[in-house]
């Protein structure tokens, strides 16, 4: 044990001067911002839990603050604009991932709220002395997961059970998390990244292999396949999605920075998006329709949030119709797509987000 902290606190203080560096090259102004944002967007999700919530659980709020901050100055090196960057943040640090960890021990929040944190050393090294073995820092997150569950069972704390996976079963929260959350939230991992990002995480992808970052997509498939195998060093799978759950945040925040500077070259990427958008609409729909068939109507409550899921796919259709419109006709109006784009994802972070904590607290 003594060796781990060790480690520990070097890989802390790597962590923190490259944070620091980082903060003094883009300015403590929109750092502080982000974080203000974020502190208030938990207030108003939280607050009217905070008296029921026991000593541990007002970790919740903290953890999810922590991470979407943390997945915010992680993001910022790849994304440029601030609202790109503060949109990976939030869905990360309020996603269905996060919010869903809110069912095990606090504890285990606060390792996925760590993971962008540790992730940085690795994404911002190449600038430092540390360039040429940056690509080794990746390594921190991984054994900072392995290291937290060794001191876990040291201790005699079991925060997340060793024997839950990612199983097809939980996939269903890709596509409609609201469902997903009335459903079983006890037994569901929750991945995903609500209705609308899914439309930014089409461009990221697609800006990510036309950038050619490999090795981004196989840290992602590496936290995929660990989070579907069995448990080994006595790590519960499910702190291993946290790894891709930031890949893909930060890929949604580029996405969605794509999105709105697209220009005519690119109208096929945000048609795509948008047919995938309008199918999600269209499948959500033709479940509800089943759902309310069912006898006496047991199904009503899962057909009426098939409905809101429906809704949400559509909303986010027509925000990148409009995108797709507007790019067509060569307008820049680059402010209105923003603000186009940020209101539809922002409501609906917004309102799932809320959905599912009420179903784990």
């Amino acid at each position: 044990m003594p060796g781990c902290l060790m480690f520990g606190v070097r890989c802390l203080i790597l962590n923190c001067r490259l944070i620091w560096m980082q903060m003094a090259r883009r300015g403590y102004g929109k750092f502080v911002a982000a974080g203000l944002v974020f502190a208030g967007f938990a207030a108003s999700l939280f607050w009217w839990r905070l008296e029921g919530l026991k000593r541990w659980e007002l970790l919740l709020p903290v953890n999810s603050c922590t991470a979407a901050l943390g997945c915010y100055v992680l993001s910022r090196r790849w994304v440029s604009s601030f609202l790109g960057s503060l949109f990976a943040g939030a869905i990360y640090g309020f996603g269905p991932f996060m919010l869903g960890l809110g069912k095990f021990h606090p504890t285990a929040g606060f390792l996925a709220a760590s993971i962008p944190w540790l992730l940085c050393p690795a994404a911002f090294g190449g600038k430092t002395k540390w360039r040429r073995n940056a690509g080794l820092l990746v390594i921190f997150p991984f054994a900072a997961i392995v290291l937290f569950f060794e001191a876990s069972a040291h201790y005699g704390l079991f925060p997340v059970s060793i024997r839950i996976r990612l199983g097809a079963d939980d996939l269903v929260s890709l596509f409609a998390p609201l469902v997903a959350a009335e459903h079983d939230i006890v037994n569901t991992t929750m991945v995903g990244f609500y209705h609308i990002p899914t439309a930014a995480l089409v461009m990221g992808c697609a800006m990510l292999l036309a950038a050619r970052r490999l090795h981004i997509i196989a840290l992602l498939l590496v936290g995929v396949g660990l989070g579907c195998c069995r448990s080994f060093f006595e790590v519960s799978p499910v702190m291993w999605l946290s790894i891709p759950a930031v890949c893909c945040s930060v890929m949604i925040g580029a996405g969605i920075e794509g999105l709105t500077l697209a220009g005519p070259a690119d109208r096929k990427w945000l048609l795509t998006a948008a047919i995938i958008q309008g199918g999600g609409a269209i499948a959500a729909l033709f479940l509800a329709t089943k759902y309310f068939q069912v006898f006496l109507g047991l199904g009503d409550t899962y057909a009426r949030l098939f409905v809101q899921t429906a809704e949400m796919y559509v909303l986010g259709a027509v925000a990148v119709l409009i995108l797709f419109f507007t790019t067509g006709a060569k307008l820049g109006i680059r402010p209105i797509r923003w603000a186009i784009l940020c209101l539809s994802m922002g409501i609906d972070i917004y309102l799932a987000a809320g959905f599912i904590i009420a179903r784990v607290l």
